[in-house]
């Protein structure tokens, strides 16, 4: 059945035409009036809807029942991204999202090959909420993100909230996974580019109470990093 996320108020007996892409996205699966479809706005929890007409340009649906699941983890995982190329962040956006974490701050550090001009920044925003609100209607999740506009890493260390657990990935970190406390419910992962945090960059976020995680032998690129330590703190602290 197809999953849609719409950016709109939703009750019980809505008739309503889907936006464009939605529409369109409808059309590509060749839906027909009376197929059932499922929508949520983010707010928790989803709608079972069915189609009504299906147009050339429009395609209108019925909202016909609720249902008030959740499948959000009992662990707030704030990942702090430093920013990267395109394809690179798409995949960290995603794969996190896939795997439950609940705010996405971006960061811009020393060593950051790609840079990011002001005014560009809300675009890129836009686009990495769509890429989270996408995988959010893959993998049944009926919250999305917060994705939070890129800012100096020292910027945000200055002001960053408290958390049960900070953890600074770092290929010479002082402490592996079997170090970490056994209960936490509010984490944050701070994880560099490709080229990694500067020393002194390593030294505010420890100074911030971040502790450096060795994850292992090798060294995994930075897209890679986020789904790792957010499937390992979801098997320990969370719902895997």
């Amino acid at each position: 059945m197809p999953r849609l996320h719409l950016d709109l108020p939703l009750v019980c007996g809505l008739e309503f035409d889907l936006p464009e892409a939605n529409a369109r996205h409808l059309q590509v699966l060749r839906l027909q009036p009376g197929d059932e479809l499922t929508l949520f706005n983010g707010q928790g929890g989803e709608y079972t809807a069915h189609v009504l007409e299906m147009g050339k340009r429009h395609v209108k649906v019925t909202v016909d029942s609720f249902d008030a699941t959740e499948r959000e983890s009992p662990l707030q995982i704030t990942l702090v991204q430093a920013l990267s190329a395109t394809e690179r962040m798409d995949y960290t956006v995603q794969k996190a999202t896939e795997l439950g974490v609940s705010v996405i701050q971006i960061v811009q550090s020393a060593f950051c090959g790609y840079k990011l001009a002001a005014d560009r920044a809300e675009k890129r925003l836009q686009h990495w909420q769509a890429v989270a609100e996408a995988a959010a209607e893959q993998c049944g999740r009926t919250r999305i993100p917060s994705i939070l506009a890129p800012i100096k890493l020292e910027q945000w260390l200055a002001k960053a909230p408290t958390a049960d657990l900070k953890l600074l990935l770092s290929p010479t970190g002082a402490i592996g996974l079997d170090a970490l406390p056994t209960q936490a419910k509010t984490v944050q992962i701070l994880i560099g580019p490709e080229g990694g945090f500067s020393t002194e960059e390593e030294a505010s976020a420890m100074s911030a109470g971040f502790l450096p995680l060795l994850l292992g032998p090798r060294i995994f690129r930075t897209e890679t990093v986020a789904p790792v330590v957010a499937a390992l703190l979801q098997a320990r602290y969370g719902d895997f």
